[in-house]
């Protein structure tokens, strides 16, 4: 991480779990566990009927809330689906786009993925970007090429004025929800190329000040390695977010390696 130029995030992703009667104890047991940090931003990013009660109880832990997809429509005939504006209304300030299970499961396309985030960017709220390549990508050498071509389209007609509102997201398809972690090495060297991109299409300053986070299994015993690499900003956190004393371990684990 780089603490002077950009952003620490961790940022939780709840998928389809927990209920809303669930919230306030979930969020009671970890308030205590939470450390004290001005340079780290938590958010837990939950299902669209448990936003308004995170909205309430993370208010006074500090934790922001997210949504976890949003249509890349602005209102009508879309049953249930989720404008922008609708978040923006409630107080969202991050909504995750592209993650590979909505593309694998809803065949969400990379032009999807860029239609949503712009529409995010115009109501206020920070897009999460995932991008990633599945084991048969990595194992032919085209990671970087694949993380390219999704990076540009999901960008694509995004202004300079408004890069450093997003978030970029790296999983390792390989990685998500298999107990298996890419290396910190690894990671470090995917998130580089990614700022690489980012400094292609929009410059050095643009490049140094986007938080990019590495989302694939990331975990309290593994976080402080991951977190001290130079371009991982943040994890987007699955399965860990889910256990109080798991997600603060890994807020925790932000103090170490800060520049």
């Amino acid at each position: 991480m780089n603490v002077k130029y950009r952003k620490t995030v961790i940022a939780g992703n709840w998928k389809m779990n927990m209920l809303a009667s669930e919230i306030k104890p979930f969020i009671d047991e970890l308030k205590p566990l939470l450390p004290k940090t001005k340079t780290c931003e938590t958010v837990l990013c939950v299902p669209a009927v448990n936003v308004s009660g995170m909205l309430k109880q993370g208010r006074e832990a500090k934790i922001s809330c997210g949504a976890q997809d949003v249509s890349e429509h602005d209102k009508g005939a879309y049953t249930g689906d989720v404008s922008a504006a609708m978040l923006a209304d409630l107080g969202v300030k991050y909504c995750i786009v592209g993650h590979s299970e909505r593309r694998a499961y809803y065949a969400e396309s990379d032009v999807k993925v860029n239609l949503k985030a712009k529409k995010l960017l115009e109501q206020g709220i920070t897009p999460i970007i995932c991008v990633g390549e599945s084991l048969e990508q990595r194992e032919m050498d085209l990671t970087m090429a694949h993380i390219n071509y999704q990076i540009r389209a999901a960008l694509n007609g995004i202004d300079v004025s408004r890069i450093r509102k997003c978030v970029i997201a790296y999983e390792p398809i390989w990685a998500i929800g298999t107990g298996k972690t890419a290396t910190a090495a690894q990671a470090q060297e995917v998130c580089c190329g990614i700022r690489g991109i980012i400094r292609d299409m929009y410059g050095a300053r643009p490049a140094r000040g986007i938080s990019i986070l590495y989302g694939g299994s990331m975990n309290a015993k593994n976080a402080a390695e991951l977190l001290a690499q130079p371009d991982v900003d943040g994890g987007l956190i699955g399965g860990a977010s889910l256990k109080p004393a798991d997600f603060a371990a890994i807020v925790a684990a932000t103090g170490e390696g800060n520049e």
